[in-house]
């Protein structure tokens, strides 16, 4: 029986930028939780006795300010290598030949395969053979997949690659491929690495993706991790998600429908607060907060949106163990959308335009490109980069922004139609 780890996206010290703009935000934890994490794996590795670790590229996060982050990344290979746990791993687009600058020896457990050419490593007392290619450049733009060689007869054959694929929500297409692609070189395994949310494309053979080991910012939310794969003495490979995340981020989204007052929103909160915390295993939670909806209530919160933000917050901090990153309230007045959508005039003319472009969604980026890139300029640093930044690149978050932007504008030209 083989047993190893699938690993991918450490991101080891991101810097988290616009951390410190957030209030009572636990700087410290959530800076150390790429480390941390990284502990996990290592502690993972030794308690399962696996026989090595694959990291499919962005161990790091770019060119290290200093030697630290290399230095702490050798501590934990040498615990594996007193383990006598191998570790291969590639580079990609985040740890690329070109961006990274500084380097240091590493413990002889670890092997980097050539950014040069595909590179095949023979496991022989394993029966395994391990093929890969490190990232030369960031922007990689072809597919690498091309190029690994075939299969090593009678071996257990893992391809290891740093890959969107056919192309991911969020991810830059980087050393784009397909699924068949990959399948025709008939390996056990694939090893891939670059997109941040866990997902199994196929399963025979298995082609996986297992997330960033640690979520960083709210686009990263849920169980964070790696795979434990076991391959039995027939062949057959059995896959297993296992967390390792130090903090987990979740965004808690309340329908505020029908809420008579904004005490009865806050009760629905506190319960699905709660419900978070029972299922994070202990983990601390950095939450979203995201109250939508037309009703009732609207009024009073609209009326002192700080007081009921703050209410908010205290809620969370009654549940406990839990820290509030922001909270968006998206209340509005109860109106008849339907009886709204009937009528002539310049709201009927609005609905009907948005009703086009939500239809078509994928086209948006593209319609208003110019548009986007001169907003983009204007947009200070903290909307373009970290936790905070806005997408304007694909379009199903700019067709989310257009549904906000259609109830907002339909609601403003209803009342103030309607007014006496």
């Amino acid at each position: 029986m083989l047993k190893f780890l699938h690993t991918a996206d450490i991101h080891l010290d991101s810097p988290l930028r616009g951390l410190q703009r957030y209030e009572d935000a636990p700087v410290d934890e959530i800076r150390l939780a790429t480390r941390r994490a990284l502990e996990n794996l290592v502690d993972l590795a030794v308690e399962q006795s696996v026989a090595f670790v694959l990291i499919a590229g962005d161990l790091y996060d770019g060119d290290w300010r200093d030697h630290h982050t290399g230095l702490y990344f050798v501590s934990q290979m040498v615990k594996l290598r007193e383990a006598e746990i191998d570790v291969f791993l590639i580079a990609g687009n985040h740890d690329a030949a070109s961006r990274i600058t500084k380097t240091l020896q590493m413990p002889a457990n670890v092997t980097k395969l050539s950014h040069g050419k595909p590179q095949t490593v023979r496991l022989d007392e394993l029966g395994v053979a391990i093929h890969g290619q490190s990232y030369a450049k960031a922007a990689e733009m072809e597919d690498l997949s091309l190029g690994y060689p075939p299969t090593e007869p009678g071996l257990f054959n893992i391809g290891i690659l740093h890959t969107s694929v056919t192309g991911r929500e969020g991810h830059e297409p980087y050393a784009p491929c397909t699924l068949d692609g990959l399948r025709s070189k008939q390996y056990d395994y694939w090893a891939l690495g670059h997109v941040h949310r866990q997902e199994t494309l196929c399963d025979d053979p298995p082609v996986v993706f297992p997330g960033n080991l640690q979520g960083r910012h709210i686009r990263e939310t849920g169980p964070k991790g790696c795979m434990l794969v076991t391959v039995d003495d027939e062949g057959q490979v059995r896959i297993e998600p296992r967390p390792l995340d130090v903090l987990r981020w979740e965004v808690c989204r309340v329908d505020a429908s029908e809420a008579e007052t904004p005490e009865e929103l806050l009760d629905r909160l506190r319960g699905q607060l709660a419900e978070l915390v029972a299922q994070s295993d202990d983990r601390p939670l950095a939450v979203r907060v995201e109250i939508d909806g037309p009703c009732p209530a609207h009024r009073q919160i609209a009326a002192e949106p700080r007081r009921w933000t703050s209410e908010v917050r205290a809620v969370a901090m009654d549940v406990g163990n839990l820290w509030i990153e922001k909270v968006k309230l998206r209340t509005s007045l109860p109106i008849d959308l339907d009886r709204v959508r009937a009528t002539e005039g310049p709201i009927g003319e609005l609905l009907e335009l948005t009703a086009e472009l939500k239809a078509n969604p994928e086209a948006l980026p593209a319609l208003l490109v110019d548009d986007l890139q001169k907003l983009k300029k204007r947009l200070p640093a903290e909307l373009t980069e970290g936790p905070d930044a806005i997408d304007l690149d694909h379009g199903d978050v700019l067709g989310e922004m257009l549904e906000e932007v259609e109830q907002m504008l339909v609601r403003q030209l209803h009342h103030r139609e309607t007014a006496p």
